[in-house]
């Protein structure tokens, strides 16, 4: 029986995938549109990355330059910015899944565990009147992976009695690597594994 619920935040709490697509159009716009093209595409595929492991791709993988942390940061200032700006527009919330939140967070242990930046990511959830659904909410750069690892350390919750609810492969990852259920949501190509898939909250009483 599921009692302690992570949840991711991009693509499942909020619908926020083409707004980061213009924010890393925006800080890359000094370099070729098929070098960011590239890297939306990875930004993509990898939602559940963060933007401090994108941003580095960008630059060591796709035009094979190296890239200081401090200047990884920096670029990660600049997006954040945005999003900070284009992000807190209720419009963006994915209500499907914010009205089951809200309905059932007293029946649930709830956890944010995104790849978003961490302060940035609490910023939005204050803005968007969602921090109190939550008993923590937590980001990157700490990786997901971990995030979920320390986490369960430190409120002590059982395995067998917590899933994580994402739509990327990175959440699944993340899922497995500590031993928990993964239950896919918002990503139709996740439906293809052998595991929980949310079609809808609606008609779901209880996970």
């Amino acid at each position: 029986m599921i009692q302690t619920v992570l949840w991711d935040f991009d693509g499942v709490i909020l619908d926020s995938m083409s707004v980061r697509d213009r924010g890393f159009e925006e800080i890359f716009k000094d370099f070729s549109s098929d070098q960011v093209s590239q890297l939306i595409k990875y930004h993509r595929i990898n939602g559940g990355l963060s933007r401090y492991v994108k941003i580095r791709h960008f630059y060591e993988e796709i035009l094979g330059r190296e890239i200081s942390d401090a200047e990884v940061m920096a670029y990660a200032k600049e997006f954040s910015k945005l999003m900070k700006k284009e992000l807190t527009n209720p419009k963006n919330l994915i209500m499907d899944s914010v009205n089951f939140i809200k309905e059932n967070y007293q029946k649930y242990n709830f956890h944010i565990v995104s790849g978003s930046d961490q302060e940035e990511l609490r910023f939005l959830c204050k803005e968007l009147d969602l921090t109190s659904y939550f008993i923590s909410i937590h980001g990157s750069p700490t990786p997901k992976k971990l995030l979920v690892e320390n986490l369960m350390g430190l409120h002590g919750y059982e395995k067998g009695n917590t899933c994580l609810i994402g739509d990327s492969i990175n959440d699944l990852e993340a899922a497995q690597r500590n031993d928990i259920a993964f239950f896919g949501y918002n990503n139709i190509e996740l439906s293809k594994f052998d595991f929980m898939y949310i079609n809808s909250f609606v008609d779901l009483e209880k996970l």
